[in-house]
C-alpha cells in the first residue's frame, strides 16, 4: 500500500483524534461555547481531508479554500487568531505523527524517503495554511469592523432623526449604542476638515478613555455625535471638544429623554452656525428655552436686540460692555441689586445707577414684567450672536 493511500485510510482515526486533542489542550475549545464540539469535528474533518489531498495530489496544494473557510468562520464567531493557529498545528502535528508511525512500521531506506518527502510537505502546507488562515481571518475581521461601523452610523442616524425603524424600539437603539439610558445625554455637530475627513479624530476613543459614552456618525460634511454623560462630566467633555476641535463645532444643551435627540441636533447645528466661518472652535448652547427659541432663528434674534438694546449697543465698547453687563448680574440674581453689586465687585448704588442709564436709553422700565421680559430676550439674543 502506498503511503498516501494508508494516511487516507487513517483519516477516520485522525477525525475522531485530532478534535479530542484540540479541546484537551486549548481552553478556549474544550468549552464548547463558542465553537461547538460538532463544529470543530467538521472543521477538522474538512482541513484533514484537504491536506491529505495536497499529500496525494501535489497540485491540490493550491487549493487553500478550506484553510481560508475556516479563518472566515471563526472571525465571525469571535475565535482568537493565536487559538486558532494552535488548534491548525494540533492537525498537522497529528498528521506528522502519522507518517512516522508508517514510517517506523517499514523501516527500509526507500519508505524512510518517502516519508520525509512528505513530512517536507506536511510542514510546507502547514506554512501555507496558517498564512491563507491567517490573511481570511485578518480581512474579515476588518469587514466587521466596517460592518460594525456602518451599522452604529446608521443606528445614530436614526436617533439623530427620531426614526428608529419598525424592528428597532427608541428605546432598544441607544442600548445598542451602548449608551446608558439613565444618564444626561448632548449633540456634537461639527464640520468636517474636508470630504468625510473628521475635525474630532478619535473623540470617541478619547471619550471612552474617560468612561464617556459616545457614538458618532461621519458623513462628507458633518461629524455628529450623540454623547452620555453625568453631570459632573460636562465641563470635561466640552474641554476635550476644544483641545480636539479644528473646525466650527457645536454642542446641544442637554437633555435626558431620546425622543429630544432630533430637536437637540438641530439646536447644535445652530450653536455650530453661530461661529464663524473658518473659525475652529466650540459654542455650547445655554440650557434655558430663550437660548433654543434664539439658536432657531438667529436673524430674529439680532433683530429683537437691536430693537430692544440698540441705543444700549451703539455705545462706545467698554460703555457698552459696562451696562450690558450689569443688566445680565441683575438678571441672573433676580433683580438684586445688592447681589449683583457682590457679583460686579462694586456698589449697591453703582448698580443701580448704571440700571437707571440702562432705562432711558432703552425706555424700557425695570419694574414692569413686559419691559423686563423684552430685555431678557434681547440679552439672550445678545448673548447668543456674541458666543459666535
Amino acid at each position: 500500500m502506498k503511503l498516501s493511500e494508508w494516511v487516507e485510510s487513517q483519516l477516520p482515526r485522525l477525525i475522531d483524534e485530532v478534535p479530542a486533542r484540540i479541546a484537551k489542550d486549548i481552553d478556549f475549545y474544550r468549552e464548547g461555547e463558542v465553537v461547538s464540539r460538532a463544529d470543530l469535528r467538521q472543521s477538522v474533518e474538512q482541513n484533514m481531508r484537504s491536506m491529505v489531498a495536497a499529500l496525494r495530489e501535489p497540485a491540490h496544494g493550491q487549493d487553500h479554500s478550506m484553510a481560508e473557510l475556516t479563518g472566515r468562520r471563526r472571525a465571525r464567531q469571535g475565535a482568537p487568531l493565536p487559538e486558532l493557529l494552535r488548534a491548525y498545528r494540533t492537525g498537522f502535528a497529528a498528521l506528522w505523527e502519522l507518517l512516522a508511525e508508517w514510517g517506523r512500521r517499514t523501516p527500509d531506506r526507500a519508505v524512510i524517503d518517502t516519508v520525509l518527502s512528505a513530512a517536507t510537505r506536511v510542514w510546507q502546507l502547514s506554512d501555507e495554511y496558517a498564512i491563507a488562515l491567517t490573511e481570511a481571518y485578518r480581512s474579515t475581521t476588518a469587514e466587521m469592523l466596517v460592518e460594525r461601523e456602518q451599522r452604529r452610523s446608521a443606528l445614530v442616524e436614526a436617533l439623530l432623526a427620531g426614526e428608529p425603524g419598525p424592528d428597532a424600539p427608541p428605546w432598544e437603539v441607544p442600548k445598542l449604542l451602548g449608551l446608558p439610558s439613565d444618564a444626561d445625554h448632548i449633540v456634537v455637530a461639527a464640520e468636517t476638515v474636508g470630504p468625510a475627513d473628521p475635525s474630532l479624530p478619535g473623540i470617541e476613543q478619547r471619550l471612552a478613555e474617560r468612561g464617556i459614552p459616545s457614538a458618532w456618525q461621519l458623513t462628507p460634511t458633518a461629524q455628529t455625535g450623540l454623547v452620555s454623560l453625568r453631570p459632573e462630566q460636562f465641563s470635561q467633555v466640552i474641554e476635550l471638544l476644544r483641545q480636539s476641535a479644528s473646525a466650527r463645532t457645536g454642542v446641544s444643551p442637554v437633555f435626558r429623554a431620546w425622543g429630544e435627540t432630533p430637536r437637540a441636533l438641530r439646536l447644535a447645528c445652530a450653536a455650530l452656525h453661530r461661529l464663524p466661518e473658518g473659525h475652529a472652535g466650540v459654542n455650547v448652547l445655554g440650557a434655558g428655552p430663550l437660548a433654543g427659541l434664539v439658536a432657531r432663528d438667529p436673524d430674529e434674534g439680532r433683530r429683537i436686540a437691536r430693537q430692544v438694546l440698540g441705543p444700549v449697543l451703539d455705545l462706545p465698547g467698554e460703555e457698552r460692555a459696562v451696562l450690558l453687563g450689569t443688566l445680565r448680574a441683575w438678571l441672573d440674581h433676580d433683580g438684586s441689586a445688592e447681589r449683583a453689586a457682590e457679583r460686579l465687585y462694586v456698589h449697591a448704588n453703582t448698580v443701580r445707577y448704571r440700571l437707571r442709564r440702562l432705562q432711558d436709553l432703552t425706555g424700557r422700565s425695570l419694574t414692569q414684567p413686559g419691559a423686563i421680559a423684552d430685555l431678557v430676550v434681547a440679552m439672550e439674543a445678545v448673548r447668543s450672536d456674541r458666543s459666535g
